[in-house]
């Protein structure tokens, strides 16, 4: 007895203590702190960076089934732990990246129950991520809504797209805090005094995805809200499990944002022992003329375009011109029942299609065919047919595959970014490892850093890409000035960049209206250079050039494209304003390409190469907009030009309306 009463008298001590101070921990170099406390039996937590206050007291929690309120508790104990260790990706925007931060863990007691969770905070100096614990066994946990929430200390600036269940595929809003009512992750914003924070998740496995809610009663307030599934519920899970990481990225600069490792670092190192199979690559494919119209997916459609004839046009093309792989939609039977259940079974080619000759051709020409998946949303029959999809692309020698989601999901009763869908990606995810397969995931959920376990996984669409320049209004030049900030932030994304006929008339006879959207006036809103340039702004270590070869062949910009790596060593965003422009620096082995994009607005960019090796004298050719280059009207004409550069060196370079530039230098 005398044994529980001192028990008893420890906890609280322990509780009082913790109730009445607040808890602190620091990033290594001490400029980002986040403090943690009880207030009322919540746990509340705020954050500064810089001595500028940046989250106000924000709670955490949840609400179980049956109304079951975990929100309340007192902190037994805390552990602190410091980390600190420099890794090497598969691939990336880095060959090495340093894994370094101060880590706070509380456990903590129900104060209505007899139960316990641990919350842990990790702090790094381009952010913090917290994530829960459930430590107990329990066969059935069923949570009804996350209670975290983010209380902003003022009306920030901010970026964001609003939070649609079932597609990320969305123009970027610039406005107010305060005019973001629901809204998507990432999610960035810029404070008064010039401090970017963006909010998101990692490590998303069996749990739902997170979208960000303003609080009706304060609007600078913004709670977790996880897409649910039909029943109500948000997660099914059993205990114990940890949940994924809500992440807080904080930069002195919007280029800080873009360089932050954040999201990798909070993922586990790779389950995958042996990488030497997964390669990053640069593809062209059987795949614009169809978002054209020029062709179809369907074979009775009467204008194919995945035949093995021009497949091996392809092949040929990919041979002479450095790009390694091809990707090759339609080949299968099913899309002329699009939509319809079971429309596909991902093996049985057309007719006019000969895969294994195809697959066998390429391989001779040193090029990879990448296989496709179009599910059409119809996951029971995807699940049905995976392992035997995978198990035949693997026995024929293909080793990167493009899956695709386009349509409502099947069962029609579920969300495309709920719990349901996500333990389905995961689930292709892992079979793919098993098959030794690449993937290219098109309507995805949103990627988490994943890719750091499973490198296999390596882009993902996720964003409204290239395709909709072809049959809708477009995407403004804006659009990809805002990206590397907020969507980027998530991960590599298959923008599929590239086009070269920007104004798509040079087969507009060929074309037949097929999408809804199509106006009949469809164009790219950029120039060419922009184009160009966009492969390197946008990373994806699966790298589309994505026109028609008709259009690449004998143009001599393309010697650009050629040289343009699918991964890299290092990265540095030299200039940025959120979509007004980005130029970027990123370095494999020797070499540097510096690459820039602009907005609507002509701008001059003063380049400095002071990132440089100082005692190197570079050979720099560049691509860049003609002084009568336009977007709307003028987008094809362009200068090239070769010099020598130092580290000392500093050039200025005009980018048009909607265009940009792109140096390579060794």
């Amino acid at each position: 007895m005398k044994d529980y009463i001192l028990l008893f008298l420890i906890l609280l001590f322990s509780s009082n203590l913790f109730a009445e101070n607040e808890i602190t921990i620091e990033s290594p170099s001490g400029n980002l702190t986040v403090n943690i406390k009880t207030e009322n039996n919540r746990l509340v937590y705020c954050s500064s960076y810089k001595n500028e206050h940046i989250i106000n007291y924000s709670n955490l929690g949840f609400v179980l089934k049956n109304n079951d309120s975990l929100c309340f508790f007192r902190i037994l104990k805390s552990d602190k732990v410091s980390f600190d260790e420099t890794w090497k990706p598969v691939w990336g925007q880095y060959s090495s990246i340093r894994n370094n931060y101060n880590q706070l863990t509380l456990h903590l007691q129900d104060t209505r129950k007899n139960r316990f969770l641990d919350v842990s905070f990790r702090v790094y100096d381009d952010g913090f991520a917290f994530q829960y614990n459930f430590p107990e066994h329990n066969p059935e946990v069923i949570i009804i809504s996350e209670e975290s929430n983010y209380s902003f200390s003022e009306n920030n600036k901010c970026w964001w797209i609003w939070a649609d269940y079932n597609t990320l595929e969305k123009l970027y809003n610039n406005t107010s805090l305060k005019e973001a009512s629901h809204v998507a992750t990432p999610f960035t914003m810029k404070t008064a005094k010039g401090t970017y924070i963006c909010i998101h998740e990692a490590a998303l496995d069996d749990y739902s995805s997170m979208t960000l809610k303003q609080d009706l009663k304060d609007s600078l307030s913004f709670k977790v809200n996880l897409v649910p599934w039909a029943d109500g519920s948000a997660v099914k899970t059993s205990a114990p499990f940890k949940t994924p990481w809500r992440v807080v990225f904080i930069s002195s600069s919007a280029g800080g944002l873009a360089e932050s490792s954040l999201l990798q670092n909070l993922n586990e190192p790779s389950v995958i022992s042996d990488c030497s199979w997964i390669k990053p690559i640069k593809y062209i494919g059987i795949w614009w003329e169809m978002h054209l119209g020029i062709s179809a997916w369907a074979m009775n459609s009467g204008r194919h375009g995945a035949t093995t004839e021009n497949a091996k046009r392809y092949i040929d093309f990919a041979a002479s011109n450095g790009i390694e792989g091809l990707v090759v939609e339609g080949w299968n039977t099913g899309w002329e029942n699009w939509g319809a259940k079971d429309a596909f079974d991902f093996v049985t080619s057309y007719p006019d299609f000969n895969i294994r000759e195809v697959v066998e051709y390429a391989r001779s020409k040193g090029v990879e065919i990448i296989g496709h998946h179009e599910t059409g949303g119809d996951i029971v029959a995807y699940e049905k047919n995976l392992e035997n999809a995978f198990s035949f692309y693997n026995s024929i020698g293909i080793k990167y595959v493009k899956t695709g989601y386009a349509g409502p999901v099947n069962p029609p009763t579920e969300n495309h970014h709920g719990q349901y869908m996500i333990r389905h990606y995961n689930k292709v995810m892992r079979t793919a490892a098993n098959y030794k397969i690449m993937l290219d995931v098109h309507e995805p959920v949103i990627p988490s850093g994943l890719s750091r376990t499973y490198p296999n996984l390596m882009t993902f669409e996720g964003v409204r890409g290239m395709e909709w320049n072809a049959w809708s209004e477009g995407n403004p030049p804006s659009h990809t000035c805002t990206l590397p900030f907020t969507r980027g932030l998530a991960g590599p994304m298959d923008y599929t960049p590239g086009i070269f006929d920007i104004s798509e008339q040079k087969f507009a006879d060929k074309r037949v209206k097929w999408n809804g959207p199509d106006t009949g006036k469809t164009s790219v809103h950029s120039t060419l250079c922009n184009q160009i340039a966009l492969m390197v702004v946008l990373y994806s270590p699966l790298q589309m050039a994505a026109d028609l070869i008709e259009n690449y062949e004998n143009h001599t910009a393309f010697k650009f494209v050629s040289q343009i790596p699918a991964t890299w060593d290092d990265t540095k965003v030299l200039d940025a304003k959120i979509g007004e422009y980005i130029v970027i620096a990123r370095r494999k082995g020797n070499k540097w390409f510096i690459a820039g994009i602009t907005n609507e607005n002509s701008r001059v960019i003063s380049v400095s190469f002071n990132f440089l090796d100082k005692n190197k004298t570079y050979t720099l050719n560049k691509c860049f907009d003609s002084e009568n280059a336009h977007f709307e009207n003028n987008s094809i004409e362009y200068v090239m030009s070769r010099e020598t550069v130092k580290s000392t060196s500093d050039i200025k370079i005009r980018m048009a309306e909607g265009g940009g530039f792109i140096m390579i230098l060794d």
